[in-house]
């Protein structure tokens, strides 16, 4: 029997197994895929994830493998400017963008260092219950032959779209509409200096520098436009760059486009719940909410660390405790990341800037301290009543 087994390999799934293995516990690590692959996804690391690299010894892999620093944030919206920094977390100033065929390839190597047992190209087709109804175990198959394994902890990092969290049930606690859809691509000669915003009403635009001198040009459309834009995606991609960040489009110009356009117009808003009797949920497969505020890769890492401090020493213990630590878990994720939730949800609206926001904005942009911190609201590192100090709003009175 393992102590746990956890479905899905990715940011989610293997930082799990690794901590958990890390503290001595016989961790079976499932992924249907093999390692490097590639995977859909904005993958910006904003600097509680890059904290969280930190501690685990991480972060320099992910140097090392030229992904750049992202130390200076440019957020354009109507007349205002906002260029700078986060204050950042534990001394960590600068977000990362690694491509995730190599943040996924160093997370899925670490948790086998680490002693995890990792296997590849497996799928999950059903769980173990005992004759409480408690999960036990899993059933799959594995390179084309059927397996079972047990578990005193089945977890589900299997994505948005779960096998976990489908076979077990887990109930939705928030669903609300699908608010955008979005492209990207990769392009290659188009000088971009670190994380770079661009909002309109209707639209909103982002560039990152990743790996292998390439930059990472995301678009952002209202939802109700998805089938007008997917019937020319490649055309509406382009015209959504030039129309919210002229800018950055005529840089593009002088620039060559390496990879193909990808996209989606499946950006769920949800929580499931995050555990129940032998079976726990991390990453997307317990929580999604809409890519435009980059916020998944870092909220994954704060599950993972959450659910294995709950866990403490409590998977070879008495199943009462391990469940009491579930639920433990689960209200600590919830308290985590609802204000993250909430205000992703205002930012996909895609909704005109109000006169009193732009307001405040101006007053921003002329405070090197008042930026850093809105660039810690966009890291996620602090909230936006951080930034509605009487200093700011006396600043922002005509």
């Amino acid at each position: 029997m393992y102590d746990a087994i956890v479905v899905g390999a990715r940011c989610a799934g293997s930082p799990t197994a690794m901590l958990l293995a890390r503290a001595g516990h016989r961790v079976l690590l499932l992924d249907r895929a093999a390692f490097p692959s590639d995977t859909l996804s904005t993958h910006l690391i904003h600097q509680p994830g890059v904290a969280a690299l930190a501690r685990w010894g991480l972060l320099d892999a992910v140097r090392a493998s030229g992904c750049p620093p992202l130390e200076r944030v440019r957020y354009r919206v109507a007349d205002v400017h906002l260029d700078g920094c986060a204050q950042g977390v534990d001394g960590q100033r600068a977000a990362y963008a690694p491509r995730r065929h190599v943040l996924d390839t160093i997370l899925a190597r670490a948790a086998a260092t680490a002693g995890a047992e990792l296997r590849e190209h497996c799928r999950i087709t059903g769980l173990l219950r005992d004759e409480t109804g408690r999960v036990v175990g899993v059933e799959g198959d594995h390179r084309g032959r059927r397996f079972t394994e047990t578990a005193r902890l089945v977890i589900g990092a299997d994505g948005m779209r779960s096998t976990v969290a489908r076979l077990t049930d887990a109930p939705y606690t928030a669903l609300d509409p699908t608010l955008t859809c979005a492209y990207y691509s990769y392009w290659t000669d188009v000088p971009v200096t670190g994380l770079e915003l661009h909002e309109r009403a209707g639209g909103w635009v982002a560039a990152v520098p990743t790996n292998d001198g390439a930059t990472l040009v995301l678009t952002y459309f209202p939802q109700d436009d998805f089938r007008r834009v997917r019937a020319d995606a490649a055309r509406a991609h382009l015209h959504q760059v030039h129309t919210t960040a002229s800018e950055l489009g005529e840089r593009l110009r002088g620039g060559r486009q390496v990879e193909r356009l990808r996209g989606t117009g499946d950006q769920r808003n949800f929580f499931r719940r995050a555990a129940g009797p032998g079976w726990a949920l991390v990453g997307d497969a317990g929580h999604h909410k809409d890519s435009i505020t980059a916020r998944g890769i870092s909220d994954a890492f704060t599950q993972a660390e959450l659910l294995t401090r709950h866990l403490g020493g409590r998977l070879t213990g008495d199943p009462a405790a391990l469940d009491d630590a579930l639920r433990r878990y689960a209200d600590d994720r919830d308290e985590a990341l609802t204000p993250g939730y909430r205000s992703t949800l205002d930012v996909a609206r895609l909704a005109p800037a109000s006169d009193q926001r732009l307001a405040l904005l101006r007053a921003v942009q002329d405070d090197p301290e008042l930026t850093a911190t809105y660039f810690d609201i966009v890291a996620g590192i602090a909230t936006t009543a951080a930034l509605l100090t009487p200093r700011l709003l006396a600043a922002a009175t005509p």
